[in-house]
């Protein structure tokens, strides 16, 4: 369990947003496009299969007109609880799971987002990219939509 902790990146936030508001924020294509990449990205939901064994594909235009592919596999998902996947995000990251785990309290959404990562070493050379700043930005994003539809 040790060795897990050494390859995996936490992000933890509090949404002032209802669990269920959340979990269609990442559930549904059409919010997904909305807030998905870092401030100044623009996404487009190429595949969405939500469902376990389903795949997701997100293609993500940076203002300099380069692109970039997100994409995986649904490997498990609990209904306002959790979705887990891998993921490649292509060219930066690759070979990752994420893990986006939701716990409701009251009229706001406990939410905690691990990477594991396959190795120490790779898990530390993303933190030092700018792992908490890139995604940091990207929650940035989901809770501004949030705000707006609360």
């Amino acid at each position: 369990m040790n060795e897990r902790k050494d390859r995996t990146l936490t992000i933890e936030r509090t949404f002032n947003a209802p669990i269920k508001l959340v979990w269609q924020a990442w559930t549904q294509p059409e919010h997904i496009a909305q807030w998905w990449g870092p401030k100044g990205m623009e996404t487009k939901v190429i595949a969405h299969n939500f469902k376990e064994g389903g795949k997701w594909k997100y293609a993500m235009t940076m203002p300099d007109g380069n692109e970039f592919i997100a994409e995986g596999v649904y490997s498990e998902i609990v209904e306002l609880k959790k979705i887990f996947s891998s993921a490649d995000f292509k060219p930066m990251t690759e070979g990752v799971e994420v893990q986006a785990l939701f716990e409701e309290k009251g009229e706001q959404t406990n939410f905690k987002f691990n990477v594991v990562h396959p190795t120490a070493e790779y898990c530390l050379q993303q933190e030092k990219m700018g792992f908490m700043n890139g995604w940091g930005s990207v929650f940035d994003r989901l809770e501004e939509l949030l705000s707006a539809k609360v």
